[in-house]
């Protein structure tokens, strides 16, 4: 199965390479013919320069086998260069591939897969199988050459010692083979070691401060010295059966070349054999076993490839369960709607949906809050409108068209989306807001800035729209992250805008400070908000309350203070009667 996968991997990504790939396996022939010349020549040097005392044969012969060496040098180089940019070309397109693919995938998928398991195959295991392809084309190419034409060569020198040839050749192939054989398994499970170490190493990462809060240090030490030490066992094994793989050659190389001088010095010594055949047979037999060993050192590492090849076609060939339109909507006659008609959605496997029935409508230049309990489905409502997640039940309609059916572009064009965990990118303050919209001015991005209250702080920082943002904006607040990814929002100056819970990193000024600014340039847009805190919602046009996936109350603020108990108990639990009123 792996190595099927591996083939098809090979031949889907080297077929743009078949030129380069020519001209690796010529000049490896020519090379191979080459170093195979070398002990027919060497031989008449000993029986017909050195046995006769002939120097200038051996001068003249001698030169001929300096330019028979220095084809083979050039050709060699010559097939090394063309091999590694072949290798190379083969994995920038898989890493490629797989970049695009996951790029594809809804947030089904990525979860699925987990990013610490799609960095490893994008990076590791592409590596693997790169590093099998330069191999293959440096050695692999030249082994059967040299095994074929050298046994031909070597009968053609002495036919008398050909029974060795039947006795080392396959002793080698039956001691690696044996060898081999027991590394795939631990190949396999050293891959979903390193996988384990990733996402350990990048949960404590990402979760530093939460460890150090909770003076968990010595908890995750040993959670990372466990996985690592599984990793390390695992590499051991593997270690161990390799190292086992040259002793094995060179004892068996060794032997075969004190049984070629053993039972060949006799034939010399009956007269029944010359000298130079003898050794040409020796250095023939010595390239034989080589050919064999290169063979052997490369199919040590088909197995990982395999398993390699295995991780990479999984997510290549996955499908995102968000299905582009086969004949996408790309025009839209109305503006700023969005509409839910008994929307669900399941989760595979699923006993019971994440949400179900879920209908309301969201109108030009009103405001739709959504609350509920943690775990309601509120955020994954939010999800399925620019298709990061599909319906699985009814439809979400933009301006009269669900979204299925409208082309992804026109569809994200209109979307303004600030998730619940506002991320930044690294570069600085202007390249993360340009994310929004590439061809804004720096007035836009100060625009956004002042509507998203984050002018202030930008304006204080020694770079200004051009201050650095390192990965994930960690050298940021999160209030000011969450503000940057707001205006990243407003510069695109969508139709309709998302806020997933995005105020809930800051005090209760600057949100209503930030709500107010921002009024007056939503008048014509759809605005959707997902909040925890009641003050955010109180002046929403419209709040529906979600409970256990489903829509429990719609309607104002007071509407649902006299109609829906589940919003009563949220008010209660945060404001005072007299707030809430």
């Amino acid at each position: 199965m792996g190595a099927s996968l591996l083939y098809r991997l090979l031949l889907t990504y080297l077929r743009p390479y078949r030129r380069e790939l020519s001209i690796v396996v010529v000049l490896q022939l020519i090379g191979t013919v080459a170093s195979l010349y070398l002990p027919s020549l060497n031989a008449d040097v000993i029986d017909f320069g050195v046995a006769k005392g002939d120097s200038g044969y051996i001068v003249s012969t001698g030169g001929w086998m300096l330019t028979v060496t220095l084809v083979q040098i050039l050709c060699s180089c010559g097939a090394v260069y063309y091999a590694s940019r072949s290798a190379m070309a083969f994995g920038r397109d898989v890493r490629s591939a797989i970049f695009h693919r996951v790029g594809e995938f809804s947030a089904r998928e990525v979860a699925s897969f987990g990013p610490p398991s799609l960095i490893t195959r994008t990076t590791n295991d592409v590596q693997q199988v790169q590093l099998l392809v330069v191999l293959a084309c440096t050695m692999l190419v030249t082994a059967p050459i040299t095994c074929v034409a050298g046994i031909v060569l070597a009968l053609n020198e002495d036919a008398s010692l050909s029974w060795l040839l039947l006795v080392c050749v396959p002793a080698l192939l039956v001691a690696i083979g044996t060898i081999v054989s027991r590394m795939v398994p631990q190949f396999r499970r050293m891959q979903v070691r390193i996988d384990r170490v990733n996402r350990v190493l990048r949960e404590q990462l990402t979760g530093i401060r939460v460890v150090r809060a909770f003076v968990r240090e010595p908890a995750e030490t040993r959670r990372f010295a466990e996985a690592n030490t599984d990793l390390t066992d695992t590499a051991l094994r593997v270690g161990r059966l390799q190292a086992l793989i040259f002793p094995t050659v060179v004892l068996i190389l060794n032997a075969s070349s004190v049984a070629v001088l053993w039972f060949g010095a006799h034939q010399v010594d009956a007269g029944e054999t010359r000298i130079g055949s003898m050794t040409a047979f020796l250095n023939y037999l010595m390239q034989i076993l080589m050919s064999v060993m290169m063979a052997t050192f490369i199919s040590t590492m088909i197995p990982r490839a395999s398993v390699c090849a295995e991780r990479i076609k999984e997510v290549l060939d996955t499908d995102s369960s968000v299905v582009p339109p086969t004949s996408p909507v790309r025009e839209l006659t109305k503006h700023a709607e969005l509409e839910f008609r008994g929307a669900g959605f399941r989760y595979p496997g699923a006993a019971e949906p994440v949400l179900r029935d879920i209908s309301f409508r969201v109108e030009a230049g009103t405001t739709t809050a959504i609350v509920g309990s943690t775990g309601a489905g509120k955020t994954t409502l939010t999800s399925l409108i620019p298709r990061l997640i599909d319906v699985t039940d009814g439809s979400v309609l933009v301006d009269g068209v669900d979204v299925r059916e409208l082309d992804p572009e026109a569809l994200w064009s209109r979307v303004g989306l600030v998730p619940q965990r506002p991320y930044l990118f690294t570069g600085t303050v202007a390249s993360n807001l340009r994310y929004g919209n590439p061809d804004a001015t720096d007035e836009d991005l100060w625009w956004a800035l002042e509507i998203a209250q984050a002018r202030d702080f930008v304006e204080d920082m020694p770079d200004g729209l051009e201050a650095p943002i390192s990965q994930g904006g960690t050298n940021v607040s999160g209030g000011q992250r969450q503000r940057l990814c707001i205006a990243r929002a407003l510069v695109r100056r969508p139709e309709i805008y998302l806020f997933d819970d995005s105020f809930s990193a800051l005090d209760l000024a600057t949100d209503a400070r930030l709500r107010a600014a921002m009024r007056p340039h939503t008048r014509k847009s759809a605005v959707l908000v997902v909040a925890q805190r009641v003050t955010t919602v109180l002046d929403a046009d419209q709040i529906i309350v979600l409970d256990a996936g489903s829509v429990v109350g719609a309607g104002t603020h007071h509407e649902l203070l006299e109609s829906c108990l589940t919003y009563q108990e949220i008010v209660q639990s945060q404001l005072t009667p007299e707030q809430a009123a």
